[in-house]
């Protein structure tokens, strides 16, 4: 039996994530260790892991958030690897740094590569010195309202107001006039500020309707990049996603082509390694801009999974322990339609709101090319202090049609209940059976439009 990359590996995270890396890591032969929170003491990853240490109460910044923590109980169990998952410390350079100081392989990019792709503004210009294509927009932060106005009236309105530190969909705005610039500039830079510590923000012009794909891509430290085909991120709500699906539909041969070669030099332009996402935008006309890098593993990497047959998480511990990528291009054969439906603790009849509680119910789904990724069991409670994600349906079938009837037939399967638990899986079953969605012509706007109006 060939050995393992690792002896044992550090998950620097929790819920579902934490669980799914859990369970590639035991295939492979390599220990775990869990770290938790105060509230997560009595998770389905804590239970997973063969070890597991607490790293602090349940407010972020003192666990999942604090680089200390997760460190410390590497280096105490003997990790000699940290996974981050995606979220929290995932897309941190100095948590790569700091790894690296102490002894401790990080999964994921090398820092210097992090910084440069977590900065949006600047990832924009390395793309376009790449020749990818880049929407109309400023070149690099704008430091003052007045070099936004600018920087607006030249590419014309709408523009979006990003944060160049962003991420997960948050830290951006839309501005339809220059009267509405000074507010959206406003509201963004302190967002930025809040949430990622860092208020510099950039402009792009904005697209109205568009297609939001992405391009699952993998790197080695040869310098071999692949791409496992794109995905379909487009029906989301103020800019979170909903439900995700692989392939893209309605892409013609020729858009799908140049979204791999486009995503493949993206990455190699930048020297990327492990498991990464280019994301884009297809306009009405079929027209591709890049929109940024994702320097981790994304919530929805398991439509590409059940799409290729290639485990996502076992390829980034390979690529981590410095081996060769395990596939090349013309090894990656996509077969079907899958699609992963977002399962949250939120009521969507009161503006998303968070609704967690106790779970007295978890019936999850089975049958045919149904899998269900969850950090939570029957009787677990789920807290109110991180994402309300309780977790991931993934179907698969030969036909995008036959997809969808599997998706719907298994959210009716799902049975979630206990005082003061809503989800989304009503939203869910109306949003996949709507016939704008099931023809594949629903653009970012469809849900605000359905919903918003």
């Amino acid at each position: 039996m060939t050995a393992p990359p690792f002896r044992k590996v550090l998950i620097a995270n929790r819920g579902e994530i934490a669980l799914r890396i859990a369970r590639t890591c035991r295939e492979l032969g390599i220990a775990t260790v869990a770290v938790y929170s105060t509230p997560d003491r009595d998770s389905a990853a804590v239970r997973f892991a063969d070890e597991a240490v607490h790293i602090g109460p349940a407010a972020p910044r003192r666990s999942y958030l604090s680089m200390p923590g997760p460190i410390e109980a590497a280096l105490r169990c003997g990790a000699d690897a940290v996974h981050p998952g995606y979220g929290f410390l995932s897309e941190d350079p100095d948590f790569a740094t700091v790894c690296a100081d102490n002894g401790l392989t990080f999964i994921g990019p090398r820092p210097e590569v992090m910084a440069a792709v977590g900065d949006k503004a600047r990832v924009r210009e390395l793309m376009r010195a790449a020749g990818l294509p880049v929407l109309p927009g400023s070149d690099g932060a704008v430091p003052t309202l007045a070099e936004a106005g600018r920087v607006a009236s030249e590419i014309g309105y709408p523009v979006v107001v990003k944060a160049a530190a962003g991420g997960g969909g948050r830290g951006i705005g839309v501005a339809r006039s220059a009267a509405e610039l000074p507010r959206v500039h406003q509201e963004t830079v302190a967002l930025a500020r809040a949430v990622f510590g860092n208020g510099e923000v950039y402009l792009e012009r904005y697209v109205e309707r568009a297609r939001h794909v992405e391009v699952q891509v993998l790197g080695d430290e040869a310098g071999n990049v692949v791409h496992l085909g794109e995905r379909d991120c487009s029906l989301q709500r103020r800019n979170q996603k909903l439900v995700e699906e692989a392939p893209s539909p309605g892409l013609d041969p020729r858009t799908r082509a140049a979204l791999g070669e486009h995503a493949v030099a993206g990455a190699k332009a930048v020297g990327y390694t492990g498991a990464g996402t280019m994301e884009f935008l297809v306009d009405e006309a079929g027209t591709v801009t890049f929109m940024e890098l994702n320097a981790r593993i994304q919530v929805e990497h398991p439509v590409t999974e059940a799409l290729t047959g290639i485990d996502l998480i076992r390829e980034q511990i390979r690529i981590a322990a410095g081996l060769p990528l395990a596939v090349k291009q013309e090894d990656v054969r996509l077969s079907g339609t899958a699609i992963e439906c977002r399962v949250n603790a939120e009521d969507p009849e009161a503006d998303f709101r968070p609704a967690p509680g106790r779970l007295e119910v978890f019936d999850v789904p089975g049958g045919p090319w149904t899998r269900v990724d969850s950090g939570f069991v029957r009787g677990d409670t789920v807290p109110p202090y991180y994402d309300s994600l309780l977790a991931k349906l993934i179907v698969w079938a030969p036909t995008r049609a036959e997809a969808l009837a599997r998706a719907d037939r298994a959210l009716a399967e799902f049975t979630v209940a206990g005082p003061g638990v809503v989800t989304t899986i009503p939203l869910l079953r109306r949003l996949i059976s709507h016939p704008v969605f099931a023809a594949g012509r629903h653009t970012t706007r469809f849900v605000h439009e359905l919903l918003d109006g």
